[in-house]
């Protein structure tokens, strides 16, 4: 008989047919003359409960039924008499596909701290919590391709492996097939690269940015949505050393397009997943964070404001609050300075534009003041940045000044370079760290919870 998943069963017109359900047991609780069991197949945050008539079966069957264990049930579908579930299923046949021996079997019916299940990450999705918050990632990475689909935009695959940093950040992990133990060297003692298997240091991306505008300069719109790597030593609620994030790139856009790009983007993910995920919002909301569905319908349904850095760095000195970091122009600027604009100033979520050059990548378009560049920082509530965008330099001459004075190798930036010398036109982008999204989403409040399996320091487990 074909399987039914348990979010399909809920169809009216299957009530009073036969049905077969898989999944893994929740609970098990009754008496001798009847026993029920709570069952899940992931597809739902809902269970679906079987009615076990111990006149049909015995206890040495019932036996092995324990949290955990996998069974295949037949039976009919019918009105639930019991509370809290519209309908229930009268097994008539029972398989057992596997135990789950009670004493060792972790994930027992009571409640586990966060932290427990980061060290049980291969069992912490069969949770309620975590299997609701796999589904809503789920859910927003469909909308991430829905939207920009819908919109013409292509899909970019960058490389994980390359040779230059985009960010001019440092901290990048390397990438070798070099003996770590014999390690060859040139004449004046240093490693050499040209066995290597690239014939030169290579690393993991820490962004597809610079290689998006290479797409956008030609596909005119693209995105690109992969993993990207970075190997700071940040123990933070905030930070991954792999996380994946989503880069759209469009030519002939300014930093206002980027602006309303980046905004329509944001308000329709969190629509789409408002709309499509509602059963596992709701329950993230009532087991952890009561305001998760009204703050996710205040970004929605608020216009964003847009700001100056100079405007804002105004705003925080004259509010009169104590900060932890202290506030002036040229400071960038920290979590808590972000969430007081968004929180406590405008109650609205805020677009930071026009950052110092000093603060921000070399390749960021300068503003007429030589002080400033046309950086877009997108402010969310709980959260802080959550999107990080510009409008790029497409004048060669002072692309190739900024990166000079950083002291950017310019043998890695040529092919860039070229994107300047070749047609160049204004283009604009942004980054959004996936993970930020699915954590404002969920309503968690640590980043490890959203990904399957966290990537930190000293963390590689699974």
């Amino acid at each position: 008989m074909k399987r039914t998943k348990i979010s399909e069963i809920w169809a009216p017109e299957l009530i009073g047919t036969d049905v077969c359900v898989k999944g893994w047991v929740r609970t098990r609780r009754g008496n001798k003359h009847v026993q029920f069991v709570a069952l899940n197949d992931g597809s739902t945050i809902k269970n679906i409960q079987i009615v076990f008539d111990m006149a049909k079966f015995s206890d040495e069957e019932m036996k092995p039924i324990t949290t955990g264990a996998s069974l295949c049930v037949i039976g009919k579908l019918v009105e639930s008499q019991g509370k809290g579930q519209t309908a229930e299923i009268q097994a008539e046949k029972l398989e057992i596909y596997g135990l789950a021996d009670p004493e060792t079997y972790p994930l027992q019916k009571k409640g586990h701290t966060l932290e427990f299940l980061r060290e049980k990450a291969h069992l912490r999705p069969r949770t309620n919590t975590f299997g609701a918050v796999l589904r809503i990632r789920h859910t927003l990475a469909f909308a991430i391709h829905k939207f920009f689909n819908e919109r013409g935009f292509f899909y970019l695959n960058t490389p994980l492996i390359t040779s230059s940093d985009c960010e001019g950040a440092g901290a990048m992990f390397q990438v070798t097939t070099l003996d770590l133990n014999n390690l060859p060297k040139t004449e004046d003692g240093k490693i050499d690269y040209t066995q290597d298997f690239f014939g030169k240091p290579a690393s993991l991306t820490v962004s597809g940015q610079l290689e998006g505008e290479l797409g956008a300069t030609a596909l005119g719109a693209i995105y690109t949505f992969g993993p990207t790597f970075r190997a700071e030593n940040s123990n933070t609620p905030r930070h991954l050393s792999e996380f994946w994030m989503v880069e759209p790139e469009v030519a002939f856009n300014d930093i206002n397009d980027n602006m309303e790009l980046a905004e329509d983007f944001i308000k329709y993910c969190i629509n789409y997943a408002l709309e499509n995920a509602a059963d596992d919002i709701e329950f993230l909301a009532k087991m952890y964070d009561e305001e998760l569905i009204e703050r996710l319908k205040f970004v929605v349904n608020n216009d964003f404001v847009r700001l100056t850095y100079t405007e804002g760095i105004k705003i925080l000195e004259e509010s009169g609050h104590k900060f932890e970091f202290p506030v002036f122009w040229g400071a960038d600027l920290q979590s808590e300075h972000e969430r007081f604009l968004v929180e406590e100033h405008f109650k609205k979520p805020v677009i930071l534009t026009d950052y110092p050059k000093e603060i921000k990548a070399f390749y960021m378009k300068q503003n007429e003041d030589g002080k400033t560049v046309r950086a877009m920082d997108v402010l969310f509530p709980k959260i802080g940045e959550i999107i990080g965008g510009s409008e790029r330099e497409e004048n060669y001459e002072k692309l190739e000044t900024r990166i000079n004075e950083l002291g950017i190798p310019m043998k890695d930036m040529w092919w860039y370079l070229d994107t300047r010398r070749f047609g160049t036109v204004p283009h604009a982008g942004f980054g959004l760290g996936f993970e930020r999204l699915v954590l404002f989403v969920t309503g968690m409040t640590n980043i490890r919870d959203v990904i399957p399996f966290p990537r930190t320091p000293n963390n590689c487990e699974f």
